[in-house]
């Protein structure tokens, strides 16, 4: 009789991010970085985390190992994923199980083959001995003390193509012991429709326990899991942030954010997806991939409004253009400046940010026509809100926020002729400014033009008013706005700037790349001073 160690009607969430989600183009974790994932994951309170393939990968193994003393986990089981043995040798002789054996993880997630022509062309060995090996692993690593899932790897294609025996491999596994068999939409291809007629035949045909697991590459990774549980799945894997190979994984947020918040299922632990947006964020700080603004529920610009005929009706009744409260997620409602804004979109941002302007019309058809000329000469507000901001200031009290006076500055960079290969070119800039009084005259170096200037910059500052000392530049962009000019189109730069416990988004505009970047800097700077209340 088949011993499950999982209560049937617990709903499982899996994340597979640190294996599946590390196959992204690009993406590359050091074990460091994994630990530091799975602690963000299990403060969303996933139920289990893929660690990955111990065995295989060097620095799987050595992630498993550090994270049986360095992983205190509260709401997720660690995964160990691995494959069945192989043909011809007995599951407790093959080195490979017994990575999964030694690495510490109560659950071991095992791929195996369900698509006949896989077993035949991939494996090079027979349909039944392929079951044997599912049954021989299954058996042996319950025996062993471990929990298994198994992956049904190509599953759908493989359904398609021989039911019968695709439907044998679930069976087979589960009767030995497979507390879950998760379908894999391997290669994406499937549409919600056609996985809710295969979950419901699998489970009317076999009576296992059903999870699922897509990608992405028809754009419906999110709804086939959804059309999946539907039909019958309890167990749901996926990636934060959507990470994957070629178009990704299931969006694991969307997925948990779509069962409770639309389908009234709770599938997190109370409360911890109002951490999702935090979390999702995090997580993109570590894996370096930014995060997509325009990603359901938790981008930055998923209860954005732009359009003044939004900010009209969002000032009347925020829910009449938005899907949820965005609290729900831990994400905020955003009002953009730009030439599309109306006077509304003016007055609720300024009401945003701590103005009351309901009362002061003028100053809002002030700041409504400024900001349509500036973004006419190649400004932008909508993701430089501390740029707006000082902006509404200077409008609405009359005077810009100043806390210090540039003279002059300038920056040179120079290149050896005959540098060794390796050897970058050094920048310096030279800043004279007063501040607080006292005139500085500051020089900085940096591996670039607007290195330089910002070490300048702050160091000058910084002795006036040593709050400097905690911001730090994180992100940089520049984009050319008239390329038809060549090298001597206007330039935009945006500068986000951190000081250790929120960031903000300053943009400047010149004829060249360290015009706008100064103009950038000083603006990132003040704000900073500004939001510390600086005197």
């Amino acid at each position: 009789m088949n011993q499950h160690l999982d209560l049937h009607g617990a709903f499982h969430v899996y994340d597979t991010t640190l294996r599946d989600g590390a196959q992204q183009e690009g993406l590359n974790l050091s074990v460091a970085d994994k630990l530091a994932i799975a602690r963000q994951l299990d403060g969303l309170g996933v139920g289990y985390i893929e660690g990955g393939w111990p065995g295989a990968n060097p620095k799987d193994t050595e992630f498993f190992r550090r994270a049986q003393t360095e992983l205190d986990l509260e709401h997720a089981r660690l995964a160990a994923f691995g494959a069945t043995r192989r043909a011809g040798v007995k599951a407790a002789d093959d080195p490979l199980i017994a990575a999964l054996r030694d690495s510490g993880a109560g659950v071991v997630t095992l791929v195996a083959k369900s698509h006949a022509g896989h077993v035949e062309k991939a494996l090079r060995t027979t349909l039944e001995e392929n079951l044997a090996m599912v049954r021989d692993t299954v058996t042996h690593l319950r025996a062993e003390g471990q929990q298994v899932f198994l992956d049904a790897e190509h599953f759908f294609d493989g359904y398609r193509l021989d039911r019968a025996y695709a439907l044998e491999v679930l069976r087979t596994a589960y009767e030995a012991g497979a507390d879950v068999v998760a379908l894999c939409d391997t290669n994406g291809g499937m549409l919600p429709p056609w996985v809710s007629d295969v979950v419901h035949d699998v489970i009317a045909s076999t009576g296992v326990r059903v999870g699922i697991h897509c990608h992405n590459d028809t754009g419906c990774a999110v709804a086939n899991t959804l059309a999946a549980v539907d039909a019958g799945a309890s167990h749901v894997q996926g990636c934060i942030n959507g990470y994957g190979e070629r178009t990704g994984n299931a969006d694991l947020v969307n997925v948990v954010a779509n069962l409770e918040l639309k389908l009234d299922r709770q599938v997190l632990p109370p409360g911890l997806l109002t951490e999702a947006t935090r979390i999702a964020h995090a997580v993109a700080e570590v894996t370096n991939v930014p995060p997509a603004s325009r990603q359901p529920y938790v981008g930055t610009s998923a209860f954005a409004h732009k359009a003044g005929l939004h900010a009209s009706a969002i000032k009347i009744d925020p829910d009449l253009y938005q899907h949820m409260d965005p609290a729900g997620v831990g994400n905020d409602m955003r009002l953009l400046v730009s030439e599309m804004a109306g006077r509304a979109s003016i007055e609720l941002k300024g009401k945003e940010l701590g103005f009351d302007l309901s009362e002061d019309p003028d100053t809002v058809t002030r700041v409504t026509a400024r900001v349509k000329e500036m973004e006419s000469r190649g400004y932008t507000f909508e993701a430089a809100d501390a740029s707006f901001e000082l902006l509404l200031v200077e409008e609405a009290e009359g005077r810009r926020p100043s806390y210090f006076d540039v003279e002059s500055w300038r920056v040179i960079t120079e290149t050896l002729t005959h540098a060794e290969p390796g050897e970058e070119a050094v920048s310096e800039a030279t800043v004279k400014l007063q501040a607080a009084g006292v005139r500085y005259v500051v020089t900085g170096e940096g591996n670039g033009p607007v290195n330089a200037l910002d070490q300048a910059l702050r160091t000058a500052i910084g002795q006036a008013f040593p709050e400097i000392a905690k911001f730090e530049l994180i992100d940089f962009k520049v984009r050319i706005l008239d390329q038809g000019h060549g090298t001597d189109a206007i330039t935009r730069v945006l500068i986000e700037t951190s000081d250790g416990e929120i960031s903000w988004v300053t943009v400047g505009v010149g004829a060249n790349m360290i015009e706008a970047s100064w103009e950038a800097l000083v603006d990132g700077l003040t704000y900073g001073l500004l939001r510390h209340h600086v005197d």
